[in-house]
């Protein structure tokens, strides 16, 4: 009986990980950080303040541009990644097939890097913002 507690309890708790790949709030990890999905046809948006625990996301005025150099760190990764994969996948030296492979790439990725680096730099490079356990003990979601 004590078991099934232990594990309704752990279950309940959002890891650090989990909460980032969910975009949950860093604070409570439980409130949404966007509107609208990743790739939907609705623009996704940044809330103002978490609808659960009422933090407030734009700690300053500003404070998102910070996030375009996190961006910047993302596509670079994802523009070498995705150039030695088109290198060993077609030994071509054409750089057309280049250009044209990492535009299309760059344009697709865009949404996600615009989410996750905001996420990023929510979770691991703003250290005031510190996670609150006292609200994931009574989280339905």
């Amino acid at each position: 009986m004590l078991a099934r507690h232990i594990k309704i309890d752990v279950m309940a708790h959002r890891s650090k990980i989990q909460a980032l790949v969910e975009a949950r709030c860093p604070h409570c990890r439980t409130g949404k950080v966007f509107v609208g999905g990743t790739y939907m046809f609705r623009k996704q948006r940044t809330n103002e303040v978490c609808p659960y625990c009422g933090m407030e996301f734009e700690i300053e005025p500003g404070y998102f541009y910070a996030a375009m150099y996190v961006s910047y760190a993302m596509s670079v990764v994802e523009v070498i990644a995705i150039g030695a994969l088109v290198y060993w996948l077609s030994k071509s030296e054409s750089p057309w097939l280049y250009s044209i492979v990492l535009l299309v790439a760059i344009l697709l990725l865009a949404p996600f890097n615009y989410r996750y680096s905001r996420l990023i730099l929510l979770f691991y490079l703003t250290p005031k913002i510190k996670y609150n356990p006292k609200y994931q003990q009574d989280s339905i979601d």
